[in-house]
């Protein structure tokens, strides 16, 4: 048994340089889509709040990467993801509900064909109404504070987002979640409005799909933010719903708290 034991061992110790410099190779890479010439200044300004190079290694987002993107808005991540995937030769994900809330997207590939026109739309949740990610197609799945969006439509859209989701990734792919974070003490019924949730129900609809639970970071949280705005948490930057009412105290709590988690579609 012991030459196996010292063949293996040597597999271990040659391998370990092989992943270290990979995953430095991926996060050279994600450096380089995050200082990529083609963001916008208003996007770039909020990488003080958002994290951008450390959450998707911490997603351990690779270049040569399938990913899917999930309701882009306006396409903060997308500026980065974009240029992320087409210097590696990945494949890249845009999906919403169809086609209005592609719109925007549609509007950065028509705008700059170089940087986006690889970029393929889709429907999510699926309806039939536009073409879907393929089931077992992706190595990541990423949505960024979307969560409480499909909370609104009821718990029961929820869970079957979270079903489409394990849906489309290969064996163990990952679902990277950042989302506003409330804190489990809280009114559960704040989900309901607050655009805040919290970590105990995403994670309940992420296993009850089949995932599990890889790592969560605190890259993105923010201990300032009290959770507790009669207008949720659009009432911080960048939306400010309040205008300029108590404006210098919002600005000076920045962004909300936010959970970070990675999940994984156990292998087969």
């Amino acid at each position: 048994m012991r030459p196996l034991i010292l063949v293996a061992s040597a597999l271990v110790a040659l391998a370990a340089p092989a992943l270290a410099t990979t995953a430095s190779q991926s996060g050279d890479a994600i450096a380089a889509a995050v200082a990529a010439p083609t963001r916008t200044a208003a996007n770039v300004a909020r990488d003080t709040y958002r994290h951008p190079a450390e959450t998707l290694a911490f997603f351990g987002v690779k270049p040569g990467d399938t990913v899917v993107e999930l309701w882009p808005g306006g396409g903060w991540y997308t500026e980065i993801l974009a240029p992320l995937s087409k210097a590696g030769g990945g494949t890249l994900y845009a999906a919403a509900p169809w086609e209005k809330g592609l719109a925007r997207i549609k509007d950065k590939q028509a705008a700059d064909a170089a940087t986006y026109g690889a970029l393929k739309l889709a429907e999510f949740p699926g309806t039939g109404a536009g073409p879907k990610v393929p089931d077992g197609s992706a190595d990541a799945v990423l949505t960024f504070r979307n969560v409480h969006n499909w909370r609104f439509g009821g718990k029961d859209n929820t869970a079957d987002a979270f079903r489409q989701i394990y849906a489309m990734l290969k064996p163990g792919g990952v679902l990277g979640i950042e989302e506003h974070r409330l804190p489990e003490d809280m009114d559960s019924a704040l989900e309901e409005k607050s655009g805040y949730m919290k970590r105990s129900s995403i994670v309940a609809f992420a296993e009850a799909a089949g995932f599990k639970l890889a790592g969560e970071s605190d890259i993105n949280a923010n201990p300032k933010d009290t959770h507790d705005y009669p207008n949720g948490v659009w009432t911080l930057p960048p939306n400010l719903r309040d205008g300029d009412k108590d404006r210098e105290k919002y600005l000076a709590i920045g962004e909300s708290d936010r959970m970070t988690l990675k999940l994984v579609k156990p292998a087969r």
